[in-house]
């Protein structure tokens, strides 16, 4: 693997590598836009029987795979996957998301949060990444995810997604001292979780602190960037080759935050002009996205247009196309086929 010609496109473009055209992939890749998803969902009604029966989960991860040969293939799961291994019970309800069963509020509750061992807690997860890295071998880079801990303790707290995150400020705000230490042990739990993935075959991992953005930046600074770059330390510790990707919905306003994080690449929403990310995060940051999931929608042309002014905004180097945020799930398949293909086209196209 060390050979460069034989490293996949997308590992390679991660490492800082010159490539011939972005490589690309497309976050909620396997999901409620395909028809192949959506009927295995009837017969597996329970989002995390999908998530956690390795078969189904392999079966899962590869349908965009197979459909689109997408330059990375992500692991199907959760961000809250591993809480049930600290004693956080949850469930995830089939578009509602993650329910935490008893919200996290007081002192006790995070004294009797047990430390992650990943090996008795997600065995599945070890399976899932094992296929996955052997299905697609080197035409293809197996991404593994985490959630990081501000938004994996917004879940934990509120109890459930929130529009306000008025039950999480309001701890942050008036209990501090006990919010911190959530967060340091969701920060542990996370890069153990993110290193387990790596042994297990994830060549590179996303971190999603999808909630971060709903900070004010003085506030990210204090409850978000520390313990997003606790975790990356972590995992560089013993994983020093491995790139790391930080996603935050809605990160106009701390995407130079972003770039202290310890990420390696920093991925761009729509709510940004790629170039004016470039120029905010520096030349030697690398960058994911950052198109806006609607224009999907659009006709060939318009979807191309985009494609192409993205691509020229980010420049040459250090570029992952990717959307902005998750596809949506009345997307036409065939749009999403047409994304790919023309993304494979662009050495010749841009």
């Amino acid at each position: 693997m060390g050979v460069t010609s034989t490293a996949p496109h997308l590992l390679r473009a991660a490492r800082g590598e010159i490539v011939d055209r972005p490589p690309v992939w497309m976050m909620r890749q396997a999901g409620r836009y395909m028809k192949a998803y959506r009927d295995l969902r009837e017969k597996y009604p329970s989002f995390r029987d999908r998530s956690e029966i390795p078969e189904v989960a392999i079966e899962v991860s590869l349908q965009p795979w197979k459909a689109f040969q997408p330059d990375g293939v992500i692991l199907f799961s959760d961000i809250v996957t591993p809480l049930p291994g600290l004693g956080i019970e949850m469930d995830i309800a089939e578009g509602k998301g993650p329910i935490i069963h008893a919200p996290i509020r007081t002192q006790a509750q995070i004294e009797q949060l047990r430390p992650l061992e990943p090996e008795a807690a997600l065995p599945f997860i070890k399976t899932i990444l094992q296929a996955l890295r052997q299905e697609v071998g080197n035409q293809s880079t197996v991404l593994g995810f985490v959630g990081a801990p501000w938004t994996l303790a917004a879940y934990a707290v509120e109890g459930k997604g929130s529009k306000t995150y008025s039950i999480i400020k309001n701890l942050a705000f008036s209990e501090p001292a006990i919010l911190h230490q959530l967060l340091t042990k969701l920060a542990d739990a996370i890069a153990i979780y993110a290193r387990y993935q790596i042994d297990s075959g994830a060549q590179v991992v996303q971190m999603f602190d999808s909630w971060a953005g709903q900070l004010s930046p003085q506030d990210y600074d204090t409850f978000a960037l520390p313990y997003q770059q606790r975790v990356f330390q972590q995992i560089k510790q013993t994983h020093p080759d491995t790139p790391l990707i930080l996603l935050v919905s809605g990160s106009a306003g701390v995407l130079e935050r972003m770039g202290q994080s310890g990420a390696d690449i920093v991925t761009v929403d729509w709510t940004v002009d790629m170039a004016d990310a470039r120029a905010r995060l520096g030349k030697q940051m690398k960058v994911q996205g950052n198109l806006d999931p609607g224009v999907l929608y659009a006709s060939k042309q318009f979807i191309r247009d985009r494609i192409i002014d993205t691509v020229r905004k980010a420049g040459n180097w250090g570029h992952i196309l990717n959307l902005g945020h998750g596809v949506l799930p009345d997307t036409p398949e065939e749009n999403v086929a047409f994304f790919f293909e023309t993304a494979k086209q662009l050495n010749v196209l841009v």
